[in-house]
């Protein structure tokens, strides 16, 4: 009475392995399934700057790729498009937002406004998605500072020159000076030594 059992276990573990393995097999070569890499998921930049936004994803399928951002002043689309075909950039980013094949765009020209989250979403035409976030963090330089030191540093070049030109002037009138006062002491000298010849 057990060896049926016996047998009959046996046969579902070998039919539970190769429905496994056809299952594994069928998933693998079925359409579908995406996934995403961030290798950059906190950016800092300046005002003015360009960045990257950098992904790459892979897909067996067909994939729409949708960029996002959201901040206190609210959430912006992009850019959104189908790999190899047109894409749909939002008149806000029109002359800023550059797109590339593996997912990635390259922000131009920075402003604060442009910190913030950034979404990236892969959707697989199967269904499948995969998100990503890049934090971008926008700084200002602060040209005032630099240029209070410019006109500091100038102004000190300037008193500087000024102030070897007059040493400068006051050195070649001293020493004509000089040179007048023992002139006129020879002079002096040389009348006083005439009215004592003359007088003897």
């Amino acid at each position: 009475l057990m060896r049926p059992l016996q047998g009959c276990r046996s046969r579902g573990v070998v039919v539970g392995t190769v429905t496994l393995c056809l299952a594994a097999g069928w998933a693998l070569q079925t359409p579908g399934g995406v996934s995403l890499v961030v290798p950059q998921p906190n950016i800092n930049a300046t005002v003015a700057q360009n960045i990257l936004l950098s992904v790459e994803y892979s897909c067996r399928g067909v994939a729409t790729i949708e960029w996002k951002h959201v901040s206190s002043w609210g959430t912006t689309s992009i850019a959104e498009w189908r790999s190899g075909n047109h894409v749909n950039i939002s008149t806000v980013y029109k002359d800023r937002v550059t797109t590339f094949e593996n997912g990635s765009i390259q922000l131009r020209n920075v402003g604060m406004r442009d910190a913030g989250y950034y979404f990236v979403t892969v959707m697989e035409e199967h269904g499948t998605n995969a998100y990503g976030t890049i934090i971008v963090n926008v700084y200002e330089v602060i040209y005032e500072d630099l240029h209070f030191v410019a006109v500091l540093f100038a102004f000190l070049a300037a008193v500087s020159a000024i102030l070897i030109c007059f040493m400068w002037l006051c050195n070649k009138s001293l020493h004509l000076f000089q040179k007048k006062t023992t002139h006129k002491l020879t002079a002096s000298a040389t009348e006083e030594i005439e009215l004592e010849t003359i007088e003897c």
